[in-house]
């Protein structure tokens, strides 16, 4: 009967509201596969003809659920909320965390739906919040921000964007009603991140390398807190991000390894530079990341 009732439930909310996937909570609680496969195939089963997407809350993320033969297309990927989460806070450096958060691969995902990407979420502090709590406000906090939005809009895997986040909620999470500040687009800070989201969605819908599973860590600095990436495509689309997770402006900043010679097209600051020797020497802010799209 409960299964019966779970069935029903979702094809009403399919048939009578359209909606266009899933998300199951505490799939580790419910720690049933069976069921899982059963009601992922009746929600596709009502859905017909349009694509359908089933991702499960399961915490730790685990490959089993999604690869394969697992139920679910999808997983949230709660390693990369705790990952990005502590480093733009500032609170550690750690390469190999941000590769396996950056490229869900190392961890053994296979492909880029299977995973679920997250700054925060219903069960957490906005990131605002946790970086007010640290201090850090204003300009300051904004910066970090948008360091942590360029990282999950170029990541591999499906980016969540919780509701107010693209233009800075602040407040706490809290168990009592909590509606989203609309006012707070009025202010420059907030409308500027909220364009900055923007952009990098609109990028993120454009260019097809972001649609892979392609990812090519190509510079690693400790001492500076940078990393560099490349998201491509078979077809020539070409994307690289550099971040700097350091509190230290980097004039000058030299990349070497650069994926390849030619004019890019800075995304975020609407600029072209140019690439040669397979290096590139740029300025690179404090908590700020540069994501590069090909020209040739």
């Amino acid at each position: 009967p409960a299964w019966n009732f779970i069935g029903d439930t979702v094809r009403f909310w399919i048939g009578e509201y359209h909606i266009d996937g899933i998300r199951y909570d505490a799939a580790r609680q419910i720690a049933n596969y069976d069921f899982m496969h059963w009601i992922v195939n009746e929600a596709k089963d009502a859905a017909s003809m349009k694509p359908f997407y089933n991702v499960a809350e399961h915490i730790p993320e685990t490959t089993s659920i999604t690869n394969v033969d697992g139920p679910m297309d999808g997983c949230w990927h709660d390693s990369f909320y705790h990952c990005i989460s502590e480093h733009i806070c500032g609170d550690t450096f750690d390469l190999e965390r941000l590769k396996d958060a950056i490229d869900a691969k190392r961890q053994g995902f296979m492909g880029t739906t299977n995973i679920v990407n997250y700054l925060t979420n219903h069960d957490h502090d906005r990131v605002l919040a946790e970086l007010g709590d640290r201090g850090i406000l204003d300009e300051a906090a904004f910066k970090r921000i948008r360091l942590g939005a360029a990282i999950l809009m170029t990541a591999m895997g499906v980016p969540l964007i919780w509701m107010g986040e693209e233009f800075g909620e602040y407040k706490h999470k809290t168990i009592e009603q909590s509606k989203i500040d609309w006012t707070l687009l009025g202010n420059e800070l907030n409308q500027g991140l909220h364009d900055y989201y923007k952009g990098l969605i609109n990028l993120r819908k454009s260019n097809h390398a972001l649609y892979t599973e392609n990812v090519e860590f190509f510079h690693e600095n400790p001492d500076t807190k940078v990393i560099g990436y490349t998201r491509w495509n078979d077809e020539g689309s070409r994307v690289v991000v550099v971040a700097n997770f350091s509190d230290q402006y980097l004039g000058g900043y030299t990349i070497p390894n650069f994926p390849a010679d030619g004019v890019w097209h800075e995304w975020t600051g609407n600029y072209d530079v140019e690439a040669q020797g397979n290096s590139l020497m740029i300025d690179l802010p404090e908590y700020e990341a540069k994501v590069f799209v090909w020209r040739q």
